[in-house]
């Protein structure tokens, strides 16, 4: 007579999906799943290495097919051109409306073909034509009844084929990190904001500054005196016997010696929360705020850095949004670096977040295990034999994201502005 507990439990021949009432077998059985699983996807990654190395053509496809549709690459880009009047709240993309209106002047430039060698041409492809087609329905009567999985593999296969790669699926031609030229700002811009767009050489750059009412971040301001060149940094204090100057009165203070900007730092909590920056004399003012903070002393390797004037790398800022962000910034650097220095601050914009970074390169001794340096032609860059160059952090570290763009210095009360975040919901859609 057969008991309770042998009928309880399956035998071993049955199915993994047979789920058993005691709780530890029911574990047993979901690791054995897993492991089954992971054993034949392991196996299955094996056997495609296998024929990779037969034949790398293989690897190269799977390659292209298999890039990652991030949001990045799912950018949603607005359909408008490039002389917008209200061009700050919508994305698109500068760079690539300036390469569609040149290809159009040279499309119209061309010559004309003629018109005899025109017909010549379609009458030859329509022989062609014929002829790929008679000679197609002539193979598909031989090998009618033959073929009928190799039409399926084939028609799998240009299913395949026919989907389009998340390269083609991306919407915008130029790459996510690209150097921002600011000289293809449209005309609006420059109309809108004449002091960031300035016809003639701006002067060198003076810069002041300051942070909120009995701030502690005077370490903090002092780091961007070193990160921002030609900088002083003054306290403001609300103490009973001291002025409390507003904004717009520091502002006029600045502007009567020569400043060309006002720099705000903001505290939440003993840590920087925001930055605002004051084009003077009379605007536009940026809202930012600061997340990450990452003292320059705190950074592994980290150096100090110097007086010399940097260089300023604007990566992917590429609508008319992104061309006033970073025309802001190079209003607060020179435009002749010292080039002896070596330093380099780099505002990269990512997912509309901008992330500053300080750092020197520097010139090494190669070392045995690195690679020597090549040229184009697959061969050893002369000059560069036992040289190799590498990149040392300088500090502070940090990212912004832009909040509100004013006309004008902030007021206490009914201050106008030109553009302000959190209009747009959709998450593909970014504003820089």
């Amino acid at each position: 007579m057969v008991s309770r507990k042998s009928q309880a439990k399956p035998p071993p021949s049955a199915n993994l999906d047979v789920k058993p009432a005691n709780k530890l077998r029911r574990q047993l059985l979901h690791i054995k799943r897993k492991r089954l699983k992971d054993s034949t996807r392991r196996a299955e990654r094996y056997r495609i290495k296998k024929e990779e190395a037969k034949n790398p053509k293989l690897k190269q496809e799977r390659l292209k097919r298999n890039v990652p549709l991030t949001i990045d690459r799912k950018r949603v880009w607005d359909d408008a051109n490039s002389d917008v009047e209200d061009g700050l709240g919508l994305s698109v993309d500068v760079e690539r409306i300036k390469k569609q209106k040149q290809e159009e002047q040279e499309g119209w430039n061309k010559p004309l073909e003629h018109p005899d060698d025109q017909d010549d041409s379609d009458d030859q492809d329509e022989v062609d034509s014929m002829l790929a087609s008679s000679d197609d329905d002539d193979d598909d009567d031989d090998d009618e009844g033959d073929n009928d999985n190799n039409n399926a593999e084939r028609s799998r296969r240009s299913r395949r084929s026919s989907l389009p790669s998340a390269t083609e699926r991306a919407t915008s031609p130029t790459q996510s990190t690209k150097s921002t030229n600011l000289s293809l700002a449209p005309e609006a811009l420059a109309t809108k904001f004449p002091s960031l767009f300035p016809s003639e050489t701006p002067p060198t750059p003076k810069i002041l500054i300051t942070t909120s009412l009995n701030s502690t971040l005077h370490n903090e301001a002092k780091a961007l005196t070193d990160l921002f060149p030609n900088s002083q940094y003054i306290r403001r204090t609300a103490h009973r016997y001291s002025h409390k100057f507003s904004l717009k009165e520091i502002a006029t203070f600045a502007a009567n010696r020569n400043y060309t900007a006002v720099l705000v730092l903001q505290e939440d909590s003993k840590r920087p929360s925001g930055l605002d920056v004051i084009h003077l004399p009379k605007g536009p003012m940026f809202h930012f705020t600061i997340s990450n903070w990452v003292d320059g002393k705190r950074i592994p390797g980290h150096g100090v850095g110097t007086e010399h004037w940097p260089e300023l790398i604007l990566n992917n800022f590429r609508t008319p949004l992104g061309i006033v962000t970073g025309a802001i910034f190079r209003s607060l650097f020179p435009p002749q670096p010292d080039i002896e220095g070596r330093q380099v601050v780099t505002l990269h914009n990512q997912r509309d977040y901008i992330f500053v970074r300080r750092h020197r390169y520097i010139f090494r001794e190669k070392r045995e295990t690195e690679k020597s340096v090549i040229d184009a032609d697959g061969k050893e860059m002369k000059g560069a034999e036992g040289i190799r160059a590498g990149l040392q952090e300088l500090g502070p570290r940090f990212t912004l994201k832009l909040r509100r763009i004013d006309k004008g210095i902030q007021r206490a009360s009914g201050q106008e502005w030109e553009w302000k975040a959190g209009m747009e919901k959709q998450r593909t859609k970014f504003q820089l």
